[in-house]
């Protein structure tokens, strides 16, 4: 049976066994003004037969055959069939989180071999087993300067994707930390002179990314420079991992936090996905998650082990470094088996692609009467470009042809009104980019 729904007597059963006379009682703890008294309103009662044709209404609702020019930190990029298959496998596909020691060799060998693949692309010793997200990672990637600087003044590029910084904000709340922003120059990229001024001796980490969330792409050169001159560390975040397979890695970085959602990870309506974070391998011990390792048994057999955990259930308490209970260990797996099908050559060709195929859309919008490019720095595949009307109003018309358009910057950055970032990847044909820039030029001669 599908569906195990308890009767009275069970659940009088279950009750009893705890100690507890009712379902009142139970739940006594919950205050009376946070406990729902009706019913839910959901239609039904429905048989199995009626709940599965409901859903398959619900899901004939979603919009399908939409052409999307909407990136911002969440990519869609080709997948192949033998990605899923694999993961769907029943030695993978568990809802055990696998972090103890007893983890089987396959498990720790894909996780060793999601590391080396992390550590290819972003220059660095070693890489973690993945962390929630590129957000996530971000702000234990500070965490980590913290700890190994001794130092509580973080100075972020304010060209960092918003969501994670607001995430590291959230986590600054209780920890100490004081979060400082830094500018981004009339080029989209971080105003060197302005990190200059506000770099001192009690700075922990310097926070940047790459491309950042304008799309432009950042010198790490300077950035280090400044950062390491005062004793600070340079994060870098990598929110579209597709690039790594064009630029060079940020060897400059002390710690790098990557989001490994475009390997082989779908949109999906935001998740999960999977964070990493990569190092020098003097600053390991206080690399939060766990690292498999590579080894070899008595027989002189390839083996693999949990080489480092530090979390509570492992370490003593005060020298955890991890604050995250689980990882995206399914996911993780769904990037090692993309980036293995792909392969060096692979990943470079889809990189070329993204890059082309942007360049393409930014000359056909440029075409366009009033549409000006806002930033002039190199870009990967995402732009950003202003329009003579509000974004908003031109995505509300691209809607109507099917399109899903830009994202509207005037929301997470005021000063941008009316600017739009544009993401083009490599599954978007030419026709449909001539499309999109022929229904952003129909969308802007509609009448006011």
């Amino acid at each position: 049976m599908r569906y195990l729904p308890k009767s009275p007597v069970e659940r009088q059963e279950m009750l009893a066994a705890i100690g507890a006379k009712s379902i009142d009682e139970l739940f006594s703890t919950i205050p009376e003004k946070y406990r729902l008294r009706e019913a839910l309103k959901i239609p039904g009662p429905y048989s199995e037969a009626e709940v599965i044709q409901y859903f398959k209404q619900r899901a004939a609702e979603n919009a399908a055959g939409y052409a999307s020019f909407l990136g911002a930190g969440v990519y869609n990029h080709l997948r192949s069939v033998v990605t899923d298959t694999i993961i769907q496998r029943g030695e993978f596909l568990t809802s055990y989180t696998p972090y103890q020691a007893e983890i089987s060799q396959g498990t720790l060998q894909a996780i060793f071999e999601f590391q080396t693949l992390m550590c290819q692309l972003t220059g660095q010793d070693v890489a973690n087993a993945s962390m929630y997200d590129g957000s996530t990672a971000a702000t234990e990637a500070v965490l980590m300067a913290e700890r190994l600087t001794g130092r509580q003044r973080v100075l972020v590029a304010r060209s960092v994707h918003p969501e994670y910084r607001d995430v590291l904000k959230t986590y600054a709340k209780n920890s100490g930390l004081r979060i400082e922003e830094i500018p981004f120059a009339t080029s989209g990229t971080v105003d060197v002179k302005a990190l200059q001024g506000a770099l001192k001796d009690d700075v922990a980490a310097v926070v940047a990314q790459s491309p950042n969330f304008f799309g432009a792409i950042e010198s790490y050169a300077p950035l280090a420079e400044a950062a390491h001159a005062v004793g600070a560390m340079l994060v870098v975040a990598i929110a579209e991992g597709v690039s790594l397979g064009l630029l060079r890695p940020p060897v400059e970085a002390d710690i790098v936090a990557l989001e490994a959602q475009s390997f082989g990870l779908p949109p999906s309506y935001g998740g999960p996905f999977a964070g990493v974070i990569a190092a020098g391998e003097r600053y390991v011990r206080q690399m939060p998650g766990r690292l498999a390792g590579q080894t070899t048994d008595f027989a002189g057999h390839r083996g693999f082990v949990l080489t480092l955990a530090t979390r509570e259930q492992h370490i003593r308490r005060e020298k955890a470094t991890s604050n995250i209970c689980t990882n995206q260990a399914l996911c993780a797996l769904a990037a090692t088996v993309h980036l293995t099908l792909l392969g060096k050559e692979g990943l470079r060709e889809m990189a070329e692609q993204n890059l082309s195929k942007a360049q393409f859309a930014l000359a056909e919008l440029l075409k366009i009467p009033g549409v000006r490019r806002t930033f002039d720095a190199p870009f990967f595949n995402e732009f950003t470009v202003a329009l003579p009307r509000s974004v908003k109003i031109v995505n509300s018309h691209l809607l109507r042809e099917k399109i899903v358009g830009p994202l509207a910057l005037g929301t997470p950055y005021p000063e941008l009104t009316k600017h739009a970032l544009v993401c083009v990847t490599e599954t978007m044909p030419r026709g449909e980019i001539e499309r999109f820039a022929g229904a952003v030029k129909r969308a802007l001669e509609q009448p006011v």
